[in-house]
């Protein structure tokens, strides 16, 4: 079920692969009493770990026939990603366009992104309180036009949503169709990230079944915001680097002398000046990374702490190599490719996402450099007015202090200390299924599945031990999604921000908790009752998550609910 190592005697090398004892070690000082080495893992096998061959004995147990069951193991890596984000994709697309709102925020991406789509930069609207009735008239009034207006975010994920609107319309359904499909997708995907990093399906799967399940991300699928985007850009951007690691582990592993019998040895000459070949899913990796930072500002961190984490992987691989100096080789034929392919990538991503901007004649700024000289003034007007309007975002951003009732402190959001409340509505009885004797309540809060981010907090605190004190590089690949989509909101504590904004990293919360719970099945080699016991406990932990998240599924989605039975799902007073 799992491949977590939980070998205490053997030490594990970057790969969290047990390796034989060095010629200092005490297991082999003890080979004159007696000690016998544990079996040597190839260098090879140390740089890609393989994946292990599925068997068909789940799948016999259900009644099929040897050649259905050997069928079924084979095409479980993707049938079992695929049947999780289906259900996934149910939950996101159940009702999308209910209620008939504009909900929190919405009332900005969908009218810019509809903007977008009709003049190519953000036009101008009237005040919310006459264009949202308008928009969700019958028949419908657009109230647009053609003046730019300024606005806090880059153009990307207004363009995801206008997506959906070119669909199927300014309507609830069309502004949260993209949000729903990328939900969705990123389910999918973080199965396979999961089977990938695991080398698992059942851990992968199980982290995807996780986020389908976190009510944090469900919510966030289905409303139009600009935060899903930027998780799904950053997730895809994860799951590149994790190809691309194992694709240049591979091209090393080929470059290495062979032994005698057979098996790849480490060589110094060769893992210090073989090349890696070229790394296409790198700069897969830096376009998405520039369509993250290119939606909300935010994805530049994961852009500068994803490029650290690629070579820290260079030079482990470089090291298991046989490398006399892996740092140095990997600044040598690693660093400045790795750069290019992530830096410069995502900085022309970036600005190509400003084209109907700069198209445009009257979108906000556009015109600001045109006549101006100064020590500048051989770069291009055009780049110019956008940095001086980038600028005049960054000084908004950062001096963002408006009050709100629902603003948090980033310390509580992990404990989901103070959800946000995106719709809130009391209907009369008899009416939107409300019963005729009693108060009800409408209620979409965006509050991620309690159980599922609690345990989160165990889990982060198992993976530091294992990226600390056991040199765990899938534990330090998690951390690291955490902490670039975390650890920034610190630095801005004094600013309006909110408890939301995590959405970003419910991915690698998701793969925490899967990383536990893997661990807690125990190992493979383990003794039957040792495997049974945590697979008991495995399956109380994902039922209880899973009863959690039925439990306050009508607040993520908007249900109408007697009055009591909402309160009653107000298990914290920082909740109302």
């Amino acid at each position: 079920m799992s491949v977590i190592r939980e070998n205490t005697l053997a030490p594990v090398d970057e790969s969290g692969v047990p390796t034989s004892p060095g010629p200092g070690s005490w297991e082999r000082r003890l080979r004159r009493f007696g000690h016998l080495e544990g079996p040597r893992t190839s260098v090879r096998d140390r740089l890609v770990v393989p994946f292990p061959e599925p068997g068909p004995r789940p799948w016999r147990l259900v009644g099929l026939s040897p050649g259905a069951a050997a069928r079924s193991a084979r095409c479980s890596g993707w049938g079992g990603p695929l049947v999780v984000a289906v259900f996934a994709g149910i939950l996101r697309f159940w009702r999308l366009g209910d209620p008939r709102a504009v909900v929190f925020d919405e009332t900005y991406y969908a009218k810019d992104a509809w903007a977008m789509l009709r003049l190519g930069y953000e036009g101008t609207w009237p005040d919310r309180k006459i264009a949202d009735p308008q928009i969700l008239a019958d028949p419908q009034v657009i109230p647009l036009s053609d003046g730019g207006v300024f606005v806090a975010h880059p153009p990307t994920g207004k363009w995801v949503i206008a997506l959906g609107e070119w669909l199927f319309g300014l309507t609830p359904f069309g502004w949260r169709f993209m949000t729903a499909v990328l939900g969705t997708l990123s389910v999918l995907m973080l199965c396979r990230i999961g089977r990938r990093l695991f080398r698992s399906t059942l851990l992968g799967c199980l982290a995807g079944l996780l986020m389908a399940m976190d009510g944090l991300h469900l919510v966030m699928s289905r409303a139009a915001l600009l935060d899903l985007v930027v998780s799904f850009f950053v997730l895809a951007a994860f799951g590149c680097l994790l190809i691309d690691r194992d694709a240049a582990r591979a091209r090393l592993a080929a470059a290495l002398p062979m032994s005698e019998d057979g098996s790849a040895r480490p060589d110094g000459p060769t893992g210090d000046s073989a090349g890696t070949g070229v790394r296409s899913w790198r700069l897969a990796a830096g376009v998405f990374l520039g369509l993250a930072a290119s939606t909300k500002w935010n994805g530049l961190y994961f852009l500068a702490l994803f490029a650290v984490l690629t070579l820290l992987w260079d030079v482990g691989a470089r090291r298991v190599a046989g490398a006399y100096r892996p740092c140095r080789a990997v600044l040598r034929r690693d660093a400045g490719w790795s750069l290019v392919s992530l830096v410069p990538v995502a900085v022309v991503t970036y600005v190509s996402t400003w084209t109907g901007w700069f198209l445009s004649d009257d979108g906000y700024g556009r015109h600001w450099a045109e006549g101006r000289g100064g020590p500048w003034a051989w770069i291009p007007a055009p780049l110019r007015s956008l940095w001086h309007y980038e600028h005049a975002v960054y000084e908004f951003n950062v001096g963002l202090h408006t009050p709100h009732k629902y603003e948090s402190s980033p310390w509580s959001w992990l404990v989901l200390g103070r959800p946000v409340l995106f719709h809130y509505q009391s209907p009369k009885p008899g009416v939107d299924g409300c019963g005729t004797a009693v108060d009800c309540s409408q209620t979409i809060l965006a509050l991620g599945t309690p159980v599922l981010w609690w345990s989160a907090c165990c889990a982060l605190v198992y993976l530091l031990y294992r990226w600390a004190l056991r040199r765990d590089w899938r534990a330090g690949a998690v951390l690291c999604g955490v902490g670039a989509g975390y650890l920034p909101w610190f630095l801005y504590q004094d600013r309006t921000v909110f408890s939301f904004y995590a959405v970003v990293f419910v991915p690698y919360l998701c793969l925490a908790v899967a990383m536990m719970l893997g661990a807690l099945a125990g190992p493979p080699g383990a003794a039957g009752r040792r495997r049974a016991g945590g697979a008991v406990a495995v399956g109380a932990v994902v039922l209880l998550i899973a009863w959690n998240f039925i439990y306050f599924f009508p607040i993520y989605t908007g249900q109408t609910i007697p009055y009591a039975d909402w309160h009653a799902r107000m298990w914290l007073d920082t909740w109302i």
